[in-house]
């Protein structure tokens, strides 16, 4: 966390190293894969170099190989006279035969291949009206939010739920294809629990009628075991032109709103989503907690060896690395699948917890923006960590950090000035133009929030990469949350608990 009013800071942390006596652990592999292909210009990262190889067990895969069966030799002028039909039974044989292995071995392929294809897009013929890139191109062999799984991982009804402005409830069906407001009569709390949980969280905090003066929305029908786009209808208006606002959790909020005047470090309870991402017992990445079972965190924090679950702990609720603290693990690493290495592009990951966090009044959770929030130029909002206090800084602060930042316009961002058209559209920058004011190596993953007048923070960005750090028209990049919403619940809904 670099700032210029750093001067009197208390010592700081350790560098980013492997402790070669943590023993291997067992653990879920990461896959990511680079779609692009395409050689572009390298950005520098947030996060500290990679720590030294650890010694992981090798995992070996094997394949099965099916060997076709020899063709028999020449047997005189009986395989003379027979060679005619001999030969057209035989090549009918090995296309059956092609056929069958086809089927019996090539179906887990075809299916990958099919979800690549549906997955995130409405498989309706008539699509005029969309406009979202991941609705072209798909076939019509599927539908997606129809409320029945077609495909084995689901992925075909995830992208289905979404929050508006005011939290209202919105859900795409296959009927109309778009996006719609859910009117509140027939929700109940049980209702509302069923569409919480069906997002990956744990239940509904709240729901409350709000007035929606759409020309078309959706009626609940009888609450049952289906996905909520299979339980809805569309309906010309909402009964008294109310809809339903829903909360999945009690996100946002700080318990303490002090902080040392002058100076960057946090209270406890000021940050309390916060968390510390200690690979092999040391801090590499930041994170913020969005529910008792998930973490969201930057991608490229979990390259290579670092895509390990099982050598990573996570720590909340602390503002110093001495507290004594009882570590949660991490069960799955989920790096978004069109993360770019080369553009830090998707820079996102989820963590899903081994067991929910018990939040306290020095662990909350952040709220996610709406898909229609902005964060307009010039608005402050704050950024926290571990980070190094000073560009080219070996180690970390060991107290929790935090600087206010502002948001800067993509367009003035983009500028031949500053970073020159490297900020793509699941990208925001924020911080001093003029310097000082950024994040800094050590930080990466970690949050970027700004509060709303209903006095809760919103995780508008995770923090990325950046030119350094504090440098003049080099402010910080972070990763734009509300582009990154759909791959966020859809994942949630995959890996709920």
């Amino acid at each position: 966390m670099a700032d210029n009013d750093t001067k009197d800071l208390p010592p700081p942390y350790y560098s980013v190293a492997v402790d070669p006596q943590t023993p291997p652990m067992t653990y879920e592999e990461v896959i990511c894969q680079d779609r692009y292909g395409v050689a572009q210009r390298t950005v520098p990262y947030y996060v500290q170099k990679d720590p030294a190889q650890v010694q992981v067990p090798a995992v070996i895969v094997t394949q099965r190989v099916v060997v076709p069966p020899k063709r028999q030799e020449s047997c005189g002028r009986r395989g003379k006279c027979w060679g005619g039909w001999g030969s057209v039974l035989f090549l009918l044989f090995l296309i059956g035969l092609a056929i069958w292995f086809g089927v019996r071995y090539g179906s887990k392929s075809y299916s990958v291949h099919y979800e690549d294809n549906c997955k995130g897009k409405d498989c309706k013929e008539n699509q005029d009206h969309e406009t979202d890139d991941d609705l072209k191109g798909c076939s019509n062999s599927c539908k997606l939010c129809d409320g029945t799984k077609d495909l084995q991982s689901a992925s075909d009804e995830t992208n289905c739920v979404r929050f508006g402005e005011g939290d209202v409830l919105q859900v795409r069906t296959a009927p109309d294809g778009g996006f719609l407001p859910v009117c509140y009569q027939g929700l109940d709390k049980s209702y509302a629990d069923q569409i919480c949980e069906q997002l990956g969280f744990r239940g509904s905090y709240a729901s409350s009628a709000v007035n929606s003066e759409m020309s078309k929305a959706l009626t609940l029908e009888s609450r049952s075991d289906k996905l909520i786009q299979g339980l809805v209808k569309v309906s010309p208006s909402c009964l008294n032109n109310k809809a339903v606002s829903l909360e999945c959790t009690d996100c946002g909020k700080q318990q303490s709103a002090s902080r040392i005047i002058g100076g960057t470090a946090s209270k406890f309870g000021q940050w309390p989503w916060q968390v510390s991402l200690r690979f092999n017992g040391r801090h590499a990445c930041g994170g913020s907690l969005i529910s008792p079972d998930f973490v969201v965190s930057a991608a490229h924090c979990f390259k290579r060896e670092m895509a390990n679950s099982g050598y990573w702990r996570v720590y909340v609720g602390a503002i110093s690395q001495d507290t004594p603290q009882t570590p949660l693990f991490v069960k799955k690493i989920m790096v978004n699948e069109n993360f770019n290495s080369k553009t830090n592009d998707y820079d996102i990951a989820l963590l899903k917890l081994t067991s929910p966090v018990a939040f306290s009044d020095t662990i909350q959770p952040v709220c996610l923006p709406t898909f229609d929030q902005t964060f307009s130029d010039g608005l402050e909002c704050r950024t926290s960590g571990f980070g190094t206090t000073q560009e080219g800084a070996a180690q970390g602060s060991n107290i929790l950090m935090d600087v206010a930042v502002n948001v800067i316009d993509t367009l003035v961002c983009n500028s031949s000035q500053v970073y020159g058209g490297a900020i793509t559209k699941n990208m925001m920058c924020a911080g001093d133009m003029n310097g000082d004011r950024d994040s800094c190596q050590g930080d990466s993953g970690g949050p970027l929030v700004c509060k709303e007048d209903n006095e809760r923070w919103y995780l508008a960005g995770i923090t990325s990469w950046g030119d350094g750090c504090g440098r003049r028209q080099k402010p910080g990049v972070y990763s734009r949350v509300t582009g990154l919403l759909p791959w966020i619940y859809s994942t949630m809904q995959q890996e709920k608990p």
